[in-house]
């Protein structure tokens, strides 16, 4: 199969630096494997939406040169094609209603890749308390014990034991919202992603990514998880927490940064066009470079 890539991000406020870092890493390595490139907004969680942000985000690529092969797709119009993947598992009876508040599973979870660990309190259907009909409840898929390995192309071998280190993990939010851990494999296999280049920060949910794809009879694509852009306090750029957005009013710039923090050649005189820059980045752009330039620990 052809090389298929995308950039997904979120519509939680304006692109920063960290974003043109994975927007960047994913769109040369779509364009040196002459394979697409597309864009995907992950719009399924309203409560972090920004209005007017997926709008914005979209202008700020077109600014700086980034060309998608597809129509963009928009998670809030795939809600049905969830709701399908849930369904089939749940025939498999891989699913259970969990009814635990955040406080009872701090309280009993131990500490695992990410946080608490769930207990696993409501698999066998004991409830700390009482539950009537009308109680919220999250949907979490039963996992097991054995191994999920894969080699990320930047990090090598990755292993991960789901029952162990993040338990039976929710993939249907007890407000009714589907959970990024479900949508994003579901529309990956739909828009038929071969290549996954993201920041590390989704390192530790790729194995139950692969999990799941497992589950739906899903191919697994080949993934890079890129190195992180710190704020000075050390902790990872965010959108949603308003770090400062990129410089649209000097693409290049911007765009050199984001090749020297990947490792990869500058030109040795400053490109006069956004379009001259692609040009040399896409021919010089090599992801193994990128491993002398790891900063993520965790």
């Amino acid at each position: 199969m052809s090389y298929r890539g995308r950039f997904a991000p979120s519509p939680s406020g304006p692109l920063h630096f960290g974003s043109l870092i994975a927007a960047m890493g994913s769109y040369l390595d779509a364009r040196k494997n002459q394979g697409k490139w597309l864009v995907r907004m992950e719009n399924i969680d309203p409560p972090r939406e920004v209005a007017g942000a997926a709008d914005d985000i979209l202008r700020t690529l077109e600014s700086f040169g980034f060309e998608w092969d597809e129509p963009v797709l928009y998670q809030s119009n795939r809600l049905d094609a969830y709701q399908a993947a849930i369904d089939q598992l749940q025939q498999e009876d891989l699913l259970y209603r969990c009814f635990c508040s955040r406080s009872e599973i701090q309280a009993l979870g131990i500490a695992g890749a990410e946080g608490v660990v769930y207990p696993g309190t409501c698999r066998t259907g004991f409830s700390l308390r009482d539950v009537n009909s009308k109680e919220r409840y999250a949907l979490r898929l039963i996992t097991h014990d054995r191994p999920v390995v894969f080699n990320d192309s930047i990090w090598g071998a990755i292993n991960q034991r789901i029952a162990r280190e993040i338990g039976d993990f929710v993939i249907r939010r007890a407000d009714g919202l589907f959970a990024y851990q479900l949508a994003v494999v579901v529309d990956d296999a739909y828009q038929g992603i071969t290549d996954v280049v993201r920041g590390a920060d989704l390192l530790k949910s790729t194995p139950r990514q692969i999990y799941l794809q497992g589950l739906l009879n899903y191919p697994t694509p080949n993934y890079k998880h890129l190195p992180l852009a710190r704020a000075p306090d050390g902790r990872k750029l965010s959108k949603r927490l308003g770090d400062d957005p990129i410089n649209s009013s000097d693409q290049i710039t911007a765009l050199l940064a984001a090749l020297e923090f990947l490792n990869q050649p500058i030109p040795p005189e400053r490109p006069e066009s956004v379009g001259d820059l692609w040009t040399w980045a896409i021919t010089e752009w090599d992801s193994r470079r990128i491993i002398n330039n790891l900063d993520f620990t965790g």
